[in-house]
């Protein structure tokens, strides 16, 4: 079994520099649907069972691109949703973003786990939708030879694909510069559970037994 995590193409919020992390708005822009059209021919001929993706219109019109191209099905599931920002959704001031990362930062404790913007998700409730919806396609897909993609976001990456992968953490993520536009990041299931094999191309150390 083989899972492709991917983000979804650049759109009209990255460009604005505002929060929109809930609703159909901001959909990609022509950068965007070239990255997802780039993503598709690196996946082309990779027998991609599913797609799975994200509610939001960015991920949405990604993974819109990807099954056409692709000619496959698709499944729209909150679980990978973006972490919501609560009051600060809808803003783009400096402040709005200060707040994310200062949430960010304190997530590297679990003992801040709990913490969050106002109206928005701490890191547990984040957790406790992405890390069962993976563990639900590990029991759904695992015992055959499968590939599924899953498009979502950066934020939600960041925090949830250390918490799914064996060998990968945030400081990691960070060296790769975070998430990319349309990233290429497979993970295959192992006895040990889900390791990532290759990021954007890139061949990543195995974990230690």
């Amino acid at each position: 079994m083989k899972i492709t995590f991917t983000r979804h193409g650049e759109s009209q919020a990255n460009l604005l520099q505002e929060v929109s992390n809930r609703g159909l708005k901001h959909p990609l822009t022509p950068a965007g649907r070239q990255q997802a059209l780039a993503l598709a021919n690196r996946l082309r001929g990779q027998s991609i069972t599913r797609i799975y993706t994200s509610p939001l219109l960015r991920a949405l019109e990604t993974t819109i691109i990807l099954a056409g191209q692709l000619e496959v099905e698709y499944e729209v599931v909150d679980a990978l949703r973006e972490y919501d920002m609560g009051i600060r959704e809808g803003r783009s001031d400096p402040g709005v973003w200060q707040a994310w990362f200062e949430v960010l930062d304190a997530w590297k404790s679990p003992l801040c786990w709990e913490q969050r913007v106002e109206g928005g998700e701490s890191f547990y409730e984040v957790r406790q939708r992405f890390v069962p919806f993976i563990e639900q396609l590990i029991r759904e897909y695992g015992q055959g030879d499968t590939h599924l993609v899953c498009v979502a976001h950066g934020g939600v990456y960041e925090m949830m694909l250390p918490q799914v992968l064996r060998n990968v953490d945030r400081a990691f993520i960070q060296r790769q510069g975070g998430i990319d536009y349309a990233a290429d990041i497979t993970a295959e299931l192992t006895a040990s559970g889900l390791v990532c094999t290759e990021w954007n191309g890139m061949q990543v150390e195995a974990p230690h037994p």
